[in-house]
């Protein structure tokens, strides 16, 4: 049970986040007792109390996440470690299907460390004001008007009793403050603009308010904090000669400390440069139900199955890059992608390929990236579930599947694939029913038959389909679709279809792979956590889900 039991937390990236909370932790904890106990800060904390450690140790592990928060999309970099012998053991793979989720992980946590931060220094300035406005011989007081003395050195930014806002003063006027105001606006525009709500209804407000991440990193590195240390004497020991010094003192602790300034600390990435180049005129393929189809001559273009580009159209929006799965196999000499309306990009892009103007508009593409899909020739037993247009990573994989039983490729290690594809109108089945029937035929002449079991499920339907099925039930072949597999109406029985392959295939390891809506992927990977054996010598279920 153990062994079980660790290798599915490892497959759904909780040794990555456990890894990344506990380094957070030690970050925090570590700056938090540095700044709170170091001799160097005496006279800062003199000034401000616990409000120091809290303010700069939660700094600091926002400079660690903003230095994590490009890597999870980073899709070349994810790309490259795909094929790197580093990634070659599945669990390990499987690591970098979470990358989103743990992009948003960060996300979140960068948000509520900004909250600490921005709190924090909101104590300091009203701390630094009552220092400012104290008239005693307090250490406090006379740390904060050392800038009377003579000295070019100062500890407290508030220079003045006349200021009229402490808070406005300081945001407004001082590096720091400036920058922390940018980059805390900055961020909060990304966090409230990648909502579900807005990023499904107005894609292009999440879209351009992400790319502030250029002014967040910018304010970033020039975001600085000045902190007071001495260097020739003993803060602890001097600071009562500093609040009762004489005119003539010649102890070596009258000295004047002397304040430095820590720079801003930042790690930064970039993602690496893509295959981003403009294609010819691609080839137009209007399907049913208003689906798109764009082939692509490859010169160059170099695709495993289940891969995904970047699609942007000059001619519409100069700025806005789209994710679409590739369609075609690798063996084929094009590469193309089915595009559905889901917005407003997309339907302009449709109406603009079905106008036929003489001359087409220019097509951009970015890619390939890598995605879970490409790991499907690694199981013995693979259930590929496509809803809707959710079918274009597995159409990949058929084809590809069309061309090994062509070349009758030895290497392959699936041995059965099983299909399913949930549909809401019929229209949406005349994608790809060549697709199908064509595997149909080659596999009957192969003597593999039994290699591709597919369901195909209507999920909507009116009196006259089903009548006209009725009436027809006893033919050979689909009414739907005219293929040999009978159309069902309704959903899956998910709990039957895996108990069913599980009897089927009882010593397998069993690849489950959805592209599809997050509901449908809760439900799989539910069934399969129920339906794996904890006996590592039986069935085993390991669920995928596409992620763009």
């Amino acid at each position: 049970t153990g062994p079980w039991v660790t290798r599915q937390l490892f497959c759904y990236g909780f040794p990555l986040q456990a890894a990344w909370l506990g380094i957070n932790i030690f970050l925090f904890t570590y700056y938090f007792l540095f700044f709170d106990r170091d001799e160097r800060y005496f006279y800062t904390r003199a000034i401000l109390g616990s409000a120091l450690a809290w303010a700069r140790a939660s700094a600091k592990c926002l400079n660690f996440n903003s230095m994590l928060i490009l890597l999870p999309v980073c899709r070349n970099l994810l790309s490259f470690l795909r094929g790197t012998c580093l990634c070659c053991r599945r669990t390990l793979r499987k690591q970098l299907d979470h990358n989103l989720t743990f992009h948003k992980l960060v996300a979140y946590t960068l948000a509520l460390l900004t909250a600490v931060h921005t709190i924090a220094h909101l104590f300091n300035l009203e701390r630094y004001n009552h220092s400012q406005q104290a008239t005693d011989r307090s250490l406090p007081a006379v740390l904060s008007k050392m800038h009377l003395q003579g000295s070019d050195k100062w500890l407290n930014p508030i220079h003045s009793n006349q200021t009229v806002s402490t808070v406005e003063y300081v945001a407004f006027t001082t590096i720091p403050g400036l920058t922390g105001v940018i980059i805390t606006l900055a961020l909060i525009l990304m966090v409230t603009s990648s909502t579900e709500f807005i990023r499904r209804n107005y894609f292009e407000v999440f879209w351009y308010t992400h790319h502030l991440f250029l002014i967040y990193f910018a304010g970033l590195v020039i975001h600085g904090r000045t902190e007071g240390y001495m260097e020739e004497v003993h803060p602890r020991r001097c600071a009562q000669y500093l609040m009762q010094k004489e005119e003539d003192c010649s102890h070596d602790c009258c000295k004047h400390p002397e304040f430095g300034s820590i720079p801003a600390e930042v790690g930064q990435q970039r993602d690496g440069c893509g295959v981003l180049s403009p294609v010819p005129a691609p080839q137009v393929v209007m399907h049913p139900a208003r689906v798109l189809e764009l082939q692509m001559q490859k010169k160059g273009f170099r695709m495993e199955v289940g891969q995904y580009i970047f699609v942007n159209c000059p001619a519409i929006s100069l700025l806005e890059w789209h994710p679409f799965t590739l369609t075609s196999a690798p063996e084929e000499d094009f590469f193309s992608i089915h595009i559905r309306v889901a917005g407003d990009w997309t339907e302009r892009l449709i109406d603009t390929f079905q106008q036929q103007n003489p001359e087409m508009p220019r097509i951009e593409v970015d890619g390939p990236f890598g995605t879970a899909s490409e790991d499907v020739f690694q199981y013995e037993v693979a259930m590929l579930v496509g809803a809707g247009i959710g079918v274009t990573p597995f159409a990949s994989i058929l084809k590809s599947i069309w061309y090994k039983f062509q070349q009758a490729d030895q290497t392959l290690k699936t041995k059965k694939i099983y299909f399913y594809w949930l549909c809401r109108d019929t229209g949406a089945f005349a994608w790809f029913n060549d697709l199908l029937a064509s595997l149909e035929q080659k596999m009957a002449e192969s003597g593999k038959a039994d290699f591709l079991t597919y369901r195909l499920f209507l999920t909507g339907w009116d009196t006259s389909i089903a009548n006209n099925v009725a009436l027809r039930f006893d033919t050979a072949t689909d009414t739907v679709t005219g293929l040999r597999h009978k159309t069902i109406f309704g959903r899956p029985m998910w709990n039957s279809e895996f108990a069913a392959v599980a009897a089927a295939h009882p010593r397998s390891v069993v690849g489950v792979f959805l592209c599809g809506p997050g509901a449908l992927a809760k439900s799989l990977q539910k069934f399969c956590h129920q339906h794996s054996s904890l006996d590592p010598r039986k069935v085993k279920f390991y669920f995928n889900k596409e992620n763009f």
